[in-house]
């Protein structure tokens, strides 16, 4: 990077087998984003965001005092969190000030290997290969990144991040269906699926995988939908938590678009009821299956104390054909949310929620009483299995009993 310079034009595509479909091109001038859509992508009637960049020609732009003036479908392709804190780690290593790489340097840097299906050309992230042995290698440089501590590998953890958001470092490697791993993050590699994998932060117990790994097990007889997941072993606590990317089947992608992107609402603030949330599935799906889902996500979140509800855990998937679903749930743990309280109200009520909060909440939905009453039945029998789960995977004793009490005290 001696020589950078500063990315001002990006052609954005779509890719769902392979084939590049050009959307549109971004350009940054006097500190302002542009965005035009190509007249052959408008013809082809994909709504890649349909609410705030709707098929239109012409040029969009966006307030920058929000995703730093790009539109939300494309800010949903940046990492944030501990994916921002590695780029920026990486180029002032290179001699870069953060502040001087704009959001096209970033999109730049995404390239091909962003959630979903969008690509950004031109992709300017270098390739690098990974040297990692083992998962627990990779998990002692993100001690030393989250400490400030140097690091000789900076390039290669960057590689393997594909662009992840949220707090805990993460990275994508490539599983088998035996879950043997291998530590690069190839788009495509036969016989293997691409998968996340997320290390402790500096506020998480080495027990953390555990727990978002026992949560996976109760969601699945929940009856939501989640992704495969595994607990990948660890030298120093129970495991890691991996899981099988949902935007990903093979060569085949899927387009991605959070709640936050879709609708522009910093998932930062809480701003957004569950009835929002309901009212979006319905109207970007059109299918009344798709809003049940949202409503036993809601209902498994109030139950299992997941208060890190907010607008970018939730997202929606489309194919090829324009057609839209919910995808599966993640980020699915136990979290006390900002003050205590929901990132998203239920039906108005962020602290004390009960279940005449969920009936509200179902009632606007339309989904029948005797519906919402085997959801809320079905979720109260799998969290029972909380106690159990915890202790076989390595929680330690005292979050155990501490997670079981809050379980236990819903609606009491």
């Amino acid at each position: 990077m001696k020589d950078f310079k500063a990315v001002r034009v990006v052609e954005v595509s779509v890719s769902f087998n392979e084939e590049l479909i050009p959307v549109g091109r971004l350009a940054e001038k006097e500190h302002r984003i542009y965005f035009e859509y190509l007249s052959d992508f408008i013809d082809r009637g994909l709504e890649l965001s349909p609410f705030m960049l709707p098929l239109r020609e012409g040029v969009h732009t966006f307030d920058r005092s929000l995703f730093e003036g790009l539109a939300g479908v494309f800010n949903d392709s940046l990492p944030d969190g501990w994916g921002r804190l590695l780029l920026d780690r990486y180029i002032r290593s290179q001699g870069v000030q953060p502040s001087d790489f704009t959001p096209l340097d970033r999109l730049a840097y995404v390239g091909m290997d962003g959630p979903g299906a969008l690509v950004y050309q031109p992709e300017s992230v270098p390739a690098f290969h990974s040297d990692f042995a083992t998962l627990d290698s990779i998990a002692e440089e993100t001690g030393l990144v989250l400490r400030g501590e140097p690091s000789d590998v900076l390039a290669q953890m960057v590689s393997l991040n594909a662009s992840s958001g949220g707090a805990r470092p993460k990275v994508t490697i490539q599983v088998a269906e035996d879950r043997e791993y291998c530590l690069r993050s190839d788009r495509y590699m036969k016989g293997y699926d691409s998968w996340m994998v997320k290390f402790p932060n500096t506020q998480d117990g080495l027990d953390a995988g555990a727990i978002e790994y026992v949560y996976a097990l109760i969601a699945r007889e929940s009856g939501i939908d989640v992704p495969p997941s595994h607990l990948f072993s660890s030298h120093s606590g129970p495991g890691y938590f991996g899981v099988k990317r949902f935007d990903r089947q093979g060569h085949k992608r899927f387009h991605m678009h959070s709640v936050s992107g879709l609708v522009h609402t910093d998932y930062r603030y809480p701003s957004l009821d569950y009835t929002d949330l309901l009212d979006l599935t319905a109207a970007l799906t059109r299918d009344v299956r798709e809003v049940e889902k949202m409503y036993r996500l809601a209902v498994f979140n109030v139950l299992a104390h997941n208060r890190d509800d907010h607008a970018k855990n939730f997202s929606f998937l489309m194919s090829d054909d324009g057609e839209w679903k919910f995808s599966p749930a993640y980020d699915l743990t136990f979290a006390a949310g900002p003050g205590g309280e929901h990132s998203t109200m239920v039906a108005g009520e962020g602290r004390h929620i009960s279940r005449e909060h969920l009936v509200r909440l179902g009632e606007h939905a339309n989904i029948p009483g005797h519906r919402m009453k085997e959801i809320l039945e079905q979720t109260r029998s799998a969290l029972s299995l909380w106690s159990s789960l915890a202790p076989q995977w390595g929680v330690k004793p005292e979050m155990t009993r501490m997670i079981s009490q809050k379980l236990e005290s819903f609606d009491r």
